[in-house]
């Protein structure tokens, strides 16, 4: 008899984790004459000054300052933006090689972003095909298409609501019925054993905890390339494992026979083995 195929996840914050910097940074804050540094204080003021979460502070800060530069805010120009995001090395081709190895163990593979940064313009990317669902931080749009109001603001605290979504199968955004229902752990489609997390900081960490406490894998990267700037990011990423909170800490290098493309395969193999397990049983 032909074995069923088990549902296995990764997501994916996407800052730092599959892109290198801000996917703001790319095109839309020089388009506004600013330097990233003086967009974020400025978000940061505003934050501050009226108490506001921080992602809705920079969201409302592109809002005013497209509409001085009389930039549009559409959901097309995003996406145009978001076009010409760059990732680290391997990430392009990353989807495909291991959905088609967790094919071979009879693990249907499914990928997520949970990402603070703007939806539409990871909708924009080239790798946006892949995700089963996006969710990041997006606007609501008026009648001629410009953006006027957020819909949704993912910070890290609340990043975690969405892996519960998944664990549950309550993936629209909308519908609070089901993720407020309790529901059997053996009865969820996909085990937090069952996930990976990917993700490069602090903001990540109640995810990364989150799945690792539930026994799947969390995974630290860091941009190898820029440790000039920012020297610490390797022992930041390392700091994690020492506190319990990430199963790996390597660099953002997804290419074949790099450690996390090494260490992904793995994780398949253990929830492939644990499967027949299962089956064996049954």
């Amino acid at each position: 008899m032909a074995r069923k195929h088990t549902r296995m996840v990764i997501a994916y914050d996407f800052d730092g984790t599959l892109a290198p910097g801000n996917m703001q940074e790319y095109d839309f804050v020089p388009a506004l004459k600013m330097q990233p540094a003086e967009f974020w204080a400025e978000a940061q003021k505003v934050a501050q000054e009226q108490q506001a979460d921080a992602i809705l502070a920079y969201m409302q800060v592109m809002l005013k300052k497209a509409t001085a530069a009389e930039i549009p805010v559409r959901k097309e120009g995003f996406l145009e933006f978001g076009a010409k995001i760059r990732f680290f090395p391997g990430v392009e081709d990353w989807f495909e090689r291991m959905n088609e190895y967790a094919r071979q163990k009879h693990v249907r593979l499914e990928h997520y972003i949970i990402s603070s940064g703007l939806r539409e313009m990871v909708e924009g990317t080239r790798i946006a095909k892949h995700f089963t669902r996006i969710y990041a931080s997006g606007f609501m749009y008026d009648h001629n298409g410009v953006a006027n109001w957020p819909a949704l603001a993912v910070n890290y605290t609340t990043k975690t609501q969405y892996l519960f979504r998944i664990n549950k199968g309550s993936l629209d955004v909308y519908d609070n019925t089901l993720i407020n229902k309790y529901v059997p752990d053996e009865a969820r489609p996909v085990p937090f054993a069952n996930m990976i997390f990917i993700g490069d900081g602090e903001t990540d960490i109640p995810c990364m905890r989150l799945v690792k406490d539930h026994g799947g894998h969390s995974i630290a990267v860091y941009d190898p390339d820029n440790k000039q700037r920012n020297p610490t990011l390797k022992e930041k990423a390392r700091q994690l494992i020492e506190d319990g909170r990430a199963t790996l800490a390597t660099k953002a290098d997804y290419r074949p026979d790099s450690p996390i493309d090494h260490a992904v395969r793995a994780m398949i193999d253990k929830v492939a083995a644990n499967a027949l397990i299962h089956d064996c049983a049954d």
